[in-house]
């Protein structure tokens, strides 16, 4: 009960004093921090804890003690990562910059994150740092929104693509987050760029499981998942190509609390993945995770030793932990 009470707790942060005030934030003057423990974020989802692990482990690596936190979505986390309860935290450019950028200027504020990866990463460091984050630099792979539907209602209605769903005149019971029915990449993107004709979003998550079975026995018509996802074929579900470039730039990157993991070491630590981390290796990841039950700390051991980012574990070897509370009062 005690994690869950933690957890939780991470509501009071958006209420809480702590961090810069809103009009010190854009003068931040000391040096970038170098805390010894640092808490690394997961958002609850897979790939969010393969992440979560592959960064503590090689955060461990660089002489660091790591702890992960998860909190299931970004309206609690991103507060935390602000007020320092939260230090590292594996993000997508454009959805980040975009969220920042509703927060900062309002919900009706022009989107900033596109599929152009400088243009978003511009915008997301400047929205970022008057609130004492640093994005650091983004890797190679990219976890884009993607649409599924099954390989059956796809062969029959000729479905190849969003577009060619949006000219059916079909009406789609979409499974997806409760957050779809808000946000452009979602339901009303895909009235707007697609003509869509969306009856209604089933809650069930972001790529679960539960939400591909509402697909596949069809209830549901269409699932929102994710580029990575390796598990569709299991499902007989299939991507709608994404053929008037709906989702922007999110390449997966690093951000960080300036004042507590700002300085170098962890830069560089961070950084070793993004040349060697691949779209198709997070998927496989996935898989292994999804299909074939491993653990996500396991996987992501393998993936960086097999990389050769991390040296094979041996006696006494530092590992991730879990906190069951947060590592300082939310408020003060």
């Amino acid at each position: 009960m005690r994690r869950y009470a933690a957890i939780a707790s991470l509501f009071l942060v958006a209420g809480c004093t702590t961090g810069p005030s809103l009009e010190t934030r854009g003068q931040v003057t000391a040096p970038p921090g170098d805390s010894r423990h640092l808490t690394i974020g997961s958002a609850g989802f897979t790939e969010s804890d393969l992440l979560a692990q592959m960064y503590a482990l090689l955060l461990n690596q660089a002489g660091y003690r790591t702890s992960i936190l998860t909190v299931a979505n970004r309206e609690l986390y991103e507060p935390a990562l602000e007020a320092g309860q939260i230090d590292v935290v594996a993000e997508y450019a454009a959805t980040f910059a975009d969220w920042l950028n509703a927060k900062t200027h309002g919900a009706g504020a022009a989107p900033v994150g596109s599929p152009d990866l400088d243009a978003t990463m511009k915008a997301l460091r400047a929205l970022a740092a008057p609130r004492g984050l640093t994005a650091l630099d983004p890797g190679r792979a990219v976890d884009q929104n993607a649409f599924a539907v099954t390989r059956s209602y796809a062969r029959r209605h000729h479905l190849g693509t969003l577009s060619d769903l949006g000219r059916s005149g079909l009406g789609v019971r979409l499974a997806a987050g409760d957050e779809c029915v808000q946000r452009p990449y979602c339901e009303p993107g895909l009235r707007k760029t697609y003509g869509i004709d969306v009856i209604g979003v089933d809650p069930k998550g972001v790529g679960t499981t539960q939400a591909k079975r509402a697909v596949q026995s069809g209830r549901d018509q269409m699932v929102l998942t994710t580029t990575t996802d390796a598990t569709l074929d299991s499902f007989g579900l299939v991507l709608l190509a994404d053929d008037k470039h709906l989702q922007n730039a999110d390449y997966i990157v690093p951000v960080v609390n300036r004042s507590r993991a700002g300085g170098e070491r962890v830069t560089k630590a961070l950084g070793a993945l993004n040349s060697v981390l691949t779209t198709a290796d997070l998927a496989s990841m996935n898989q292994q995770v999804d299909s074939w039950r491993r653990l996500p700390e396991d996987v992501a051991r393998t993936y960086l030793e097999d990389r050769g980012l991390l040296k094979q574990r041996g006696r006494g070897s530092a590992q991730p932990s879990r906190p069951t509370q947060p590592r300082k009062p939310m408020c003060t």
